[in-house]
This record gives C-alpha cells, structure tokens and sequence, in this order.
C-alpha cells in the first residue's frame, strides 16, 4: 500500500505542479508582495484544488459537464481576475521604499475567493487529476479505502506544489530593491500568467 501511495505521488507531482494559471500566479503573486501577502491566495488555489478533486471522485463531472455554462461563467471570471492580476503584478511598487519590504504588502491583491474560484475553473486541474486518479490504485481490492487513500495523497500534493510554487516566486522579492531589475521580474512574471491562461484555455 505504502509502494503504490509512492507511485501515486510521484506520478501526481509532475502534472500538478507543472506550470499553470494557478502556479504561475502563485510564483507572480510571491515576486511581487511576498509570501505572507499571498497566503490567502494559495488557500484559495489549495481548497479549490481539493473541490476538483472531491468533483473527480465522486463523479460529479458528468453533472457538471450538463452545466456546462456554469464553467464558461467560472472561466470567464477567472481569466478577467488573471488579467486584472497581471496588470497589478506588471505595476506593483519596486525599489525601496520608506516602509522597506512591507511597502509592497499594503496592497494585498491576492485573495482566498479568486484563488478558489481560478481552481475550480481551470481546466488544466480537471485534466491533471483526473488523468492520475483513473490511472492509479492504491488499494483496488477495496474501493472506499482506495478512493479515500487516493483523495488524501492527491491533497497533500496540491498543497505541496502549489506552496512551492509560492515560495519560489518570493525569492524573487529581495531583488525587487533594484528598480530595473523588479520591473523587469514582475513584467516577465505577468506576460507568463497572461500565457499560461492562453494555453489553458487552448487546451481545454
């Protein structure tokens, strides 16, 4: 059991964690106004992950997929709160300034609801999940367990990857002093937030 929970996550890490509308916000969110700043954010991405997921298992796709416009609406709000977001990231305050790092912290862009509701709508989720859930068993001679065993290892990495993902974007920070060089960081890191959602939804 312990093997195949190993197996799960190995296989998980890589497509869940690769780059995507809400691990590119996350890294941006983390370069432009630090990890703290960003922690309602990432319970959002995290908890909106985990519906995905509780949607995945249970099946409830099929009923969602009979509502579809109920996603268009999720879609149509998240790729107008991305680009919102890139613009803010593309403009936030860079160099010192008289408060130092907490400067930046004065605004908090970053939220739980737009990061559940950016979750919940993005296609990529869906498509990386449900690839590792049908494609995986921990314990088959036994559904429930299997399905519960699975639930909580797939948990666990959304919430390692995407706090990664944070976490990286906050090294950028501390070169965020040097105006030239925090410029160019958050300009780079919201032209990728704009192209991550460009391909999510090309390939949804």
């Amino acid at each position: 059991m312990i093997g195949n929970t190993l197996i799960l996550i190995a296989a998980a890490l890589p497509l869940m964690g690769s780059p995507g509308p809400a691990t590119i916000s996350l890294a941006s969110l983390g370069a432009a106004f630090g990890f703290r700043n960003a922690l309602p954010y990432l319970m959002g991405i995290i908890l909106g992950t985990i519906v995905v997921l509780a949607i995945i298992a249970t099946g409830v796709t099929g009923v969602m997929s009979s509502e579809a416009w109920l996603l268009v609406v999720l879609r149509i709000a998240a790729v107008a709160y991305i680009l919102y977001l890139a613009w803010k990231i593309a403009t936030a305050p860079v160099g010192r300034t008289p408060t130092g790092a907490e400067g930046r912290s004065g605004v908090v862009i970053g939220s739980f609801l737009p990061g559940l509701g950016l979750s919940v709508a993005n296609p990529k989720a869906y498509a990386a999940i449900g690839a590792v859930y049908a494609g995986y068993s921990i314990t088959p001679e036994h559904l429930l367990l299997d399905t519960l065993l699975k639930f909580a290892a797939l948990a666990f990495v959304a919430a390692a990857v995407n706090t990664a993902w944070l976490a990286f974007g906050s090294t950028f920070a501390r070169f965020l002093e040097d105006p030239s060089v925090g410029r160019a960081i958050n300009i780079a890191f919201a032209i990728m937030l704009i192209l991550s959602v460009g391909v999510a939804l090309a390939l949804g």
